[in-house]
């Protein structure tokens, strides 16, 4: 297949491309520089040097598919930021894609779509979106999703995949900002990171976006999860580990460190600041809500099964001796 992907510079899309081209499929990645150009071209894709939200129809002729990845993730940003990036960018993208003929659309969507603060327990694809939320990634995935999934037609089949924390090596997201946290002494669970929740390890993604190419019923979102759920604070303190960090064990109530993170962010707001502030109402507020998904209906009309267990994903992180 001819697979355009978008985000191939980050982790997810990056762990994507190169495994479809390992496949011998062709790939086309989306770029918007020379240093992103290198970097994918070792991958073995072919650079096409662009911008979500200008993505030219002539761009995607003889395209099968199209893997959308790229996002706005912040934390930090203006509304405009997230809404031109993920909702007006996804929204360009999906009409370029009809003009060019692309039959089939797959888009890297998230459980935050449907988080305004709540606990989320054994949640399925049946779980609606929230009226509103306080948080602009949440809002603007949201968005997209609906956008993406709307667009669904006999020509033209969209699909939204849900991962939910993704890990694994070479992590860019969620690793690094952890060991920064640590090596600073800013590191604090959240109610002693006693809520549960559900992951999603980089090959076992990887694995559901394949079969999403060719299965999956259009218009619908699919949960891709580890099959596997576990409190913060165990699976955090052994993903740590793998890089030969002991997390500390200071902890905050999560109602005082929200309480705080909307201060702060409030501040941050008022003044126009655009430095990161050092507390964010989203990261306080998803690291103490519960959130355990089903993935039955990856399971049956995606075929889909964790093809990488959460041991067997933390032994492939362990940092070199």
């Amino acid at each position: 297949m001819k697979i355009f992907v978008t985000g191939a510079s980050g982790f997810v899309g990056g762990a994507i491309a190169k495994e479809l081209i390992s496949k011998k499929h062709t790939v086309l990645a989306l770029s918007r520089s020379e240093t992103s150009d290198q970097a994918l071209r070792s991958l073995g894709a072919q650079i096409v040097r662009g911008s979500l939200g200008s993505v030219d129809p002539s761009l995607l002729q003889e395209v099968d598919a199209i893997v959308h990845c790229a996002a706005f993730v912040g934390p930090w940003g203006t509304r405009k930021d997230f809404w031109d990036a993920n909702v007006e960018g996804t929204r360009q993208l999906l009409k370029a894609a009809e003009t060019a003929g692309v039959k089939r659309f797959v888009h890297m969507g998230t459980e935050a779509a449907l988080f305004n603060g709540q606990n989320m327990i054994g949640i399925d694809e049946t779980y609606p979106y929230p009226k509103s939320t306080p948080y602009l990634y949440s809002e603007t995935k949201g968005a997209a999703e609906r956008a993406v999934l709307a667009a669904n037609s006999k020509t033209f089949q969209t699909l939204s995949l849900r991962p939910r924390f993704v890990w694994g090596p070479g992590d860019t997201s969620i690793l690094p900002v952890l060991l920064k946290m640590v090596s600073e002494g800013k590191f604090l669970w959240i109610d002693g990171g006693k809520a549960k929740t559900s992951t999603t390890y980089i090959g076992n993604l990887v694995h559901a976006t394949e079969l999403a190419l060719t299965k999956g019923n259009g218009g619908n979102a699919y949960f891709v999860t580890d099959g596997f759920d576990q409190p913060f604070r165990s699976f955090l303190t052994e993903m740590m580990r793998t890089q030969g960090v002991e997390l500390p064990s200071g902890s905050v109530p999560s109602s005082i460190a929200g309480t705080l993170a909307w201060i702060v962010e409030g501040v941050w707001r008022l003044f126009g600041i655009r430095k990161e502030p050092p507390l964010m109402r989203f990261a306080t507020d998803i690291m103490g809500r519960e959130c355990t998904i089903r993935i039955d209906k990856a399971r049956k009309e995606l075929g889909y099964e964790p093809i990488v267990d959460v041991a067997s994903g933390l032994k492939a992180m362990k940092a070199p001796a």
